[in-house]
């Protein structure tokens, strides 16, 4: 399409995960501005590579990660640039997600392929494996050939407001737990290929020009949620509505909490009345986003307005990287190495008695996209490709 269309000026990619990067680097090095849905890429070698192709063509890009064009977030920005509860060492973010299924075994089927639907082309860099509904059309989140489980799904939702408003960069380790799906007694399921059930991913930061102390993020997803907070009301909801996603950003003297896309942000500071901001649910977040983007088109790139542009890629681009720390993490804790458990009942059950050599605090260094103190954990930075599907 690229090729036979003459006229095109921008391109959407609205595509699932593990085809992100590759529409989106044909397009920029044709010159074609981009907007890419979240999470801007399924690993973060793409990340890297996007943000360097967006930058060598000079496009201006965005991705739809609409909840950083939220007024909340620019709120947040302005207590913590006043220091309003000191400096914070600790963020939890949470979500009820995956709200499909993870953690069990892909069933076996002999389903036939919709007679509208290339599923070589829907694959893409993917290897080759037969069509199923337990793919197609929404099921791929929960895959580790094409989804990026519940935190790539909602990561760059959440995490947006604390990642940019303390103006954090590349965490220096990152460790996690996964939560187990037994289908027999003490026979765990072992899906290496799948996503998780649930999962805790800790991630450390240095300290930043925007809070001078070093940050302990903790993630939680699959129902699971941090504790309340001495400093909230036993009443009240912690993020959002019913405490679903969220945000806790805990300071030496209160705490700033909001829910997804930095919505309803709300300041707690001991002794003192809470801090509410209204942002009327923001039922327009996506248009707001998308005119950024667009209007930065316009202006031409590098331009004062296209500096207005909330996630162009030379943010966007490191914050993936981030957010996808902790699917590297989660997919080492699964890694056994050459020790394999005494006995497997079949491949997707193993016993309690391996050793799984992942189970480690994991030491990065970003600059070089390297795990240093567990190299097996390195093959999951970027991915294999089929031939063709190179970025």
């Amino acid at each position: 399409m690229l090729d036979i269309e003459k006229d095109l000026d921008a391109v959407t990619v609205s595509t699932p995960d593990h085809t992100h990067g590759i529409i989106a680097s044909n397009a920029m090095n044709r010159g074609l501005h981009v907007y890419v849905q979240k999470p801007l890429t399924h690993n973060i070698e793409e990340a890297r590579k996007l943000t360097q192709i967006a930058k060598k063509n000079k496009v201006v890009t965005q991705m739809g990660n609409q909840g950083g064009s939220s007024t909340g977030v620019v709120k947040i920005q302005e207590w913590v640039d006043k220091k309003m509860i000191g400096k914070i060492k600790k963020i939890y973010a949470w979500t009820n997600r995956p709200v499909w299924p993870q953690g069990f075994p892909m069933q076996d089927n002999n389903e036939e392929k919709p007679k509208n639907l290339n599923w070589d082309l829907w694959l893409g860099p993917a290897s080759y494996t037969k069509y199923t509904s337990q793919l197609h059309p929404f099921n791929w989140r929960g895959w580790w050939d094409y989804g990026t489980g519940a935190l790539g799904d909602m990561g760059c939702h959440i995490l947006d407001a604390p990642y940019k408003t303390l103006g954090l960069h590349y965490p220096t380790d990152v460790e996690c737990s996964v939560g187990s799906v037994y289908q027999q007694a003490w026979s765990q399921n072992f899906i290496p290929e799948g996503c998780p059930p649930s999962s805790i991913v800790t991630l450390h930061f240095d300290k930043t020009n925007k809070n001078d102390s070093k940050i302990e993020l903790v993630w939680m997803d699959g129902g699971l949620r941090p504790s309340h907070p001495e400093d909230i009301p036993a009443d009240d909801f912690l993020g959002e509505k019913n405490s679903t996603n969220g945000v806790l950003m805990i300071g030496e003297t209160g705490v700033i909490s909001c829910g997804v896309y930095g919505l309803t942000p709300k300041l707690y500071s001991k002794g003192k009345k809470t801090i509410e901001f209204d942002t009327g649910g923001e039922s327009g977040l996506d248009h707001v986003h998308h005119m950024e983007w667009i209007n930065g088109i316009k202006a031409g790139y590098k331009s004062e307005v296209y500096k207005k542009i909330t996630a162009p890629f030379e943010y966007a681009g490191p914050f993936t990287e981030t957010v996808l720390m902790g699917n590297l993490a989660i997919r080492s804790y699964m890694s056994m190495g050459e020790e394999k458990p005494k006995y497997f009942e079949d491949k997707y059950h193993t016993s309690e008695f391996g050793k799984f050599v992942g189970r480690k605090k994991l030491l990065w260094d970003g600059d070089n996209m390297k795990i240093t103190n567990f190299d097996e954990a390195n093959q999951f930075v970027g991915r294999s490709r089929r031939p063709g599907w190179n970025i």
